[in-house]
C-alpha cells in the first residue's frame, strides 16, 4: 500500500478503548506541510468485518497529532489484520475533499486479532456460561460451566479465573471437561475486594473477569468470563449492600 504524503496513522488501543470495548485510536499526524481537516474515519484491515466511516472533526496542522476514537468489526479469523489502513476523509485548505486510504500501524490490531480468533477457536471446543448467580449474605455465588460445543472431542480445562479491582473471585479450578464429556461444572463465590470511593469511581471495568482455558496441552488462552446483564446487577448490588 502506498503511502500518503503529509500523512502518518497508527492504531493504538488505550485503557480507555479496552474499557468501551471493540474501539481503538487511530491516531493520525500531520507530517506535510500544509494543514487539512478529518471529517470521518474507519479502520479498513481484512481481519475486521467493515464498519461505516465514523464522522469526527478535527483539524491538523504540520506536526500535530490527534487521536481519533475508531470502532472496529468483528474479527475475521482466517485472514490477517495488516496490512490494514485508516480511511480518512480528509478536507483541503482550498476546500477540496478527498477520501484517503493511509497505511496503519497496527500492531495493536494485530494483537486484538489474534486474541479474539484464539478466544473464539477454544470456545468452539467448549463454551462456557455462567449461572444461577444470586445474592447470598455478604457473597454472590453461582455455578461456572463448561459445554462441549460441536465435534471436537478434546479434553478442555479451565485453568484459572481472576477478579479485579471491585470484587474477588474463587473457583475451584482447575477443572477438566475430559475427553468425550459433554459438560463439566464448578462452583463459583464473588466477594467484594474494594469500597473506598477512589475504587468506585475510577474503575473502568467492574464486571471484567480473565478465565484461562487450555486445550488438551496448548498453550493457554484467555476469555471473558460472560456476564448478562442480569448478573452484573446481581453483583452491583453485592456492591452496594457490602459499601
Amino acid at each position: 500500500m502506498p503511502p500518503v504524503a503529509g500523512i502518518e496513522a497508527v492504531a493504538v488501543q488505550l485503557r480507555t478503548d479496552v474499557a468501551i470495548g471493540g474501539q481503538v485510536q487511530v491516531r493520525v499526524t500531520d507530517t506535510g506541510s500544509e494543514p487539512f481537516t478529518v471529517t470521518s474515519v474507519a479502520i479498513d484491515s481484512p481481519g475486521f468485518a467493515p464498519l461505516p466511516d465514523r464522522a469526527v472533526t478535527a483539524a491538523f496542522t504540520p506536526g500535530r497529532t490527534v487521536d481519533l476514537p475508531t470502532p472496529f468489526g468483528g474479527a475475521v479469523c482466517d485472514t490477517a489484520a495488516e496490512p490494514a489502513a485508516a480511511r480518512l476523509t480528509v478536507v483541503r485548505p482550498d476546500g477540496r475533499t478527498e477520501v484517503l486510504r493511509v497505511p496503519l500501524a497496527a500492531a495493536d490490531l494485530t494483537r486484538i486479532h489474534t486474541d479474539a480468533c484464539a478466544a473464539r477457536a477454544v470456545l468452539a471446543v467448549a463454551g462456557v456460561t455462567v449461572t444461577g448467580l444470586a445474592l447470598e449474605g455478604e457473597a454472590v455465588t453461582g455455578t461456572l460451566e463448561t459445554t462441549r460445543g460441536g465435534g471436537d472431542g478434546r479434553a478442555v480445562t479451565l485453568t484459572r479465573l481472576e477478579g479485579n479491582v471491585l470484587y474477588d473471585v474463587e473457583a475451584d479450578l482447575p477443572v477438566t471437561l475430559a475427553e468425550g464429556e459433554s459438560s463439566a461444572e464448578v462452583g463459583l463465590t464473588f466477594t467484594t475486594a474494594r469500597c473506598d470511593p477512589h475504587a468506585l469511581a475510577e474503575t473502568k471495568q467492574p464486571y471484567l473477569f480473565v478465565l484461562g482455558v487450555q486445550v488438551d496441552g496448548e498453550d493457554e488462552v484467555t476469555v471473558d468470563l460472560p456476564l448478562d446483564q442480569a448478573q452484573r446487577d446481581t453483583l452491583f448490588t453485592l456492591t452496594e449492600s457490602a459499601c
